[in-house]
């Protein structure tokens, strides 16, 4: 299984137009076929270099695995709150300086999950603990 993006390469910048620069919508994202046995695929976004623990901007899970991606902003069929309390996406938004990155990172999953929109990072990570068959993870960078 594979993560990808027309918006930026691996390790790539990602463009203003998904910053809270911009628009401060998602980008496009594409997957390639996950292994037998999934039932749903999550995704969680996060920047790892925003201090003491990484700062989540999108929780996300019920992806149909066979659909292949989401467009530019498109929500998820379910999503939980981003570390700035909303639920949904939440673009990179780093302090001047050195560029931060942002780690897109989808997981294949064989069971669904009992989350709600009000469900954050620490319940994400405890409903797909256990039930992750495979990862793809995206990188890109951006910078203020």
């Amino acid at each position: 299984m594979e993560l990808s993006s027309a918006a930026f390469d691996e390790g790539g910048q990602i463009p203003e137009r998904h910053t809270c620069d911009g628009d401060d919508v998602s980008p496009s994202l594409a997957w390639t076929a996950p292994p037998d046995g999934t039932v749903m695929l999550a995704l969680c976004v996060d920047d790892p270099d925003a201090g003491r623990y990484p700062l989540t901007h999108w929780l996300a899970w019920s992806l149909p695995p066979a659909a292949g991606g989401l467009g530019e902003g498109e929500p998820a069929p379910a999503e939980g709150r981003n570390d700035f309390g909303a639920p949904g996406y939440r673009g990179p938004c780093p302090p001047p300086g050195k560029p931060h990155r942002y780690v897109f990172t989808l997981y294949a999953l064989d069971a669904e999950l009992d989350l709600g929109p009000s469900d954050r990072r620490l319940s994400f990570d405890k409903a797909i603990d256990g039930h992750v068959l495979a990862t793809a993870v995206l990188s890109g960078t951006y910078g203020r």
